[in-house]
């Protein structure tokens, strides 16, 4: 028997009924959401502070305050996303209504993962609201307290005819995937991703893979070392590392390499202290798995920085590695904690082949004086996203989309593109019933003179003229 049958039937019975598809109920839904995040804003923190260690900056900056402004803006620009979309048209279809309509799909599942439980379980859920869709939300297990928060309290913010949370390991996922949905949107590990995506097949049902994988970041030798520090530092040791667009892997001459040891350092204690262990900005390994996976990869190459790790607290020191070997663990698997190898390159070329070598990756750092060596390294490499000179900041804008390419993942979201990608978009073309005798060219017996009159008609061009 199936657990989930009954509450996969609601749901797609309100989604028959036509109830979401109107702009007001659908906004009502995203002001719900937001509510949830005003009236729960310390529950939340003090639920990440104990899944994660997170800090309430931490907590604000890249879970709450990324969630309501993505809910702000979809309020405010619903009307106009939801609109017709009018398209060119060729001089056969100058009479016509030719225009994209966007239609909700029906029925989406999301699956969120635990390394930002709020933010990449309700920014996906604010695409999908604003389309019009009813919504499975499976939050991840190993988060627990946020997990807590999300099934007990959200329901109470959002109309229940379309909308529910499913709660369980990955044996209830697998049983949630054995239903037919209209979307699926994943974020996770790649492993996880093509399980989801072998499920999906079985029901043709689109989807979203939000993926990781190891993301490269070059330095030049024309750099500032300080300044490239504080910035890899603190994008790679944010959240404890655990971060799918963090940079796994510094690429940089061996010279440059040595210039950045002990800047690195000096961020290090800048940031967090003599003893980072007791900084209270410093994040935990979420779990006993995931502390042991990356103790063991603190074995690889030599320990430069950090190095240190307590199982009682989950903690692990923020670490560089160097004279790491590019056939060992630590470069074979996506890192997902506090740890930084260093690879040394004789060069930009030799880095770029390095990057090519490798799967496509969720995002790509370069760091350089010279603009024309990051262009350079945009221009001969393929990454889901793209940043030079920083880190995480092309996520700060809702206008860029965000999303994987080849391992990395597939599709896109954020701002409207969350909204582009929940929406079917419907080609539309409405004719008059009337002037047949204009149609009536392309209708057998077929002419020479016909076939060059309708070819002409068909052009793809800007033109102003009716057919007559």
């Amino acid at each position: 028997m199936d657990p989930f049958a009954d509450t996969l039937r609601r749901l797609r019975e309100t989604f028959r009924s036509g109830r979401t598809r109107a702009a007001e109920f659908r906004a009502a839904q995203l002001e719900g959401l937001g509510r949830f995040l005003r009236d729960n804003k310390q529950l939340l923190q003090d639920a990440l502070a104990q899944d994660l260690h997170k800090s309430a900056f931490e907590s604000e900056l890249s879970e709450i305050r990324i969630s309501q402004d993505e809910i702000k803006l979809a309020l405010r620009n619903l009307r106009a996303w939801m609109k017709d979309e009018k398209v060119p048209k060729n001089l056969a279809t100058q009479l016509d209504s030719a225009f994209i309509r966007k239609e909700p799909f029906g029925l989406v599942l999301i699956i969120a993962p635990w390394n930002y439980p709020v933010n990449l379980t309700l920014v996906p859920l604010v695409g999908a609201l604003a389309a019009g869709n009813c919504v499975v939300l499976k939050p991840s297990e190993v988060s627990k307290s946020v997990e807590k928060v999300l099934a007990e309290v959200l329901p109470q913010y959002l109309d229940q005819s379309c909308f529910s949370v499913v709660l369980g390991g990955p044996e209830d996922m697998g049983k949630v995937l054995e239903n037919k949905f209209d979307y699926i949107f994943f974020t996770g590990s790649p492993r996880v991703g093509k399980i989801v995506m072998t499920a999906a097949a079985k029901h043709l049902t689109p989807i979203t893979l939000e993926l990781g994988g190891k993301n490269p970041c070059y330095v030049d030798d024309n750099c500032d070392p300080q300044t490239v520090a504080n910035r890899v530092v603190w994008f790679r040791y944010f959240n404890a590392g655990q971060t799918c667009v963090a940079p796994d892997y510094v690429l940089c001459s061996r010279e440059t390499q040595e210039r950045l040891l002990p800047a690195i350092q000096s961020a290090i204690t800048r940031f967090y202290g003599d003893d980072p262990k007791g900084s209270p900005s410093l994040g935990r390994i979420i779990g006993e798995k995931q502390f042991h996976r990356l103790q063991g990869l603190l074995s690889c190459g030599r320990v430069a920085i950090g190095g240190q790790s307590d199982e009682s607290e989950r903690y692990i020191a923020p670490t560089v590695l160097v004279d790491v070997q590019e056939t060992e663990p630590v470069m074979q698997e996506e890192i997902f904690g506090p740890i930084l190898p260093i690879v040394t390159v004789r060069g930009l070329d030799e880095a770029v082949d390095f990057i090519t070598r490798r799967e496509k990756p969720l995002a790509l750092y370069a760091f350089s004086n010279s603009s024309q060596v990051v262009k350079q390294v945009l221009a001969g490499t393929s990454s889901g996203g793209f940043c030079g000179n920083d880190g995480f900041m092309h996520m700060a804008l809702s206008s860029l989309p965000f999303g994987g390419v080849g391992a990395s993942g597939m599709g896109r979201y954020h701002g409207k593109f969350s909204f582009d990608t929940f929406s079917h978009h419907r080609a539309c073309l409405l004719r008059p019933p009337g002037l047949e005798k204009i149609y009536s060219l392309r209708y057998p017996p077929y002419s020479p003179r016909n076939l060059r009159l309708l070819l002409m008609a068909m052009e793809t061009r800007s033109c102003s003229c009716t057919l007559l």
